[in-house]
């Protein structure tokens, strides 16, 4: 029975990714390093540390990764704090509403910083309905590794096997069934270079989400 959801957070509750893409992008340029569509989509899903470190191996870049992260979070968070049209993805809010309403346990688990994610949960006001929220910066190896979701899932006052994730990347769908976690895929405007297949569900909207048909689908 359906206890628990972990919500992935980029491109799943909010569109950061455009953002995200720009920070990058232009701290590529500044690098002057050419990052194919191909490559960059590959790092979905992982750690901005763990995608520095593939960035610095592949272009043997000389610069220390901690100087990488945090040049490029400098980028991301002026650009964060200016952009006036960032909302949540349409339909989840209602959707985090409903199971919070429910009495269904919400937890977040996002390769994102602590700090990104506090600066998205402090702007659309989400802390009230998740017990806990588990950035991919604590964790060694990024998704597709599930060690993110299998200590979200161990923080869940319900067993792992009342727990369901939604993800919208390749990397996180496959962390989620290492992790050997039901798996919603939402298949998002920024995800069509993503693959989802081996997600247990795959959605193309909130709407088509709700309490009781992810009860049944589950």
């Amino acid at each position: 029975m359906l206890k628990t959801v972990i919500f992935d957070m980029d491109g799943v509750i909010v569109d950061t990714e455009p953002v995200h893409k720009y920070a990058y992008y232009k701290h590529f340029e500044e690098l002057e390093i050419e990052v194919s569509d191909e490559l960059y989509a590959s790092f979905t899903g992982n750690s901005t540390r763990n995608v520095f470190q593939k960035v610095k191996e592949n272009f043997q870049l000389q610069h220390e990764v901690e100087d990488l992260i945090l040049r490029k979070r400098f980028l991301f968070n002026d650009a964060f704090d200016t952009k006036e049209d960032l909302h949540l993805i349409e339909g989840v809010e209602d959707l985090i509403k409903e199971l919070h309403y429910n009495e269904v346990e919400l937890i977040l688990a996002s390769s994102a910083s602590k700090g990104t994610i506090q600066r998205v949960f402090n702007r659309f006001n989400l802390h009230q309905y998740f017990t806990h929220t588990v950035s991919g910066e604590d964790f060694p190896k990024s998704k597709p590794h599930p060690a993110i979701f299998l200590h979200a899932a161990s923080l869940s006052i319900h067993p792992k096997e009342n727990c369901i994730v939604i993800e919208d990347s390749t990397n996180g769908v496959e962390a989620a069934k290492a992790a050997d976690i039901y798996c919603v895929g939402y298949r998002s405007s920024n995800s069509n270079l993503q693959d989802l297949a081996k997600a247990d569900r795959i959605v193309n909207h909130f709407n088509e989400l709700d309490v009781l048909n992810l009860k049944k689908g589950f």
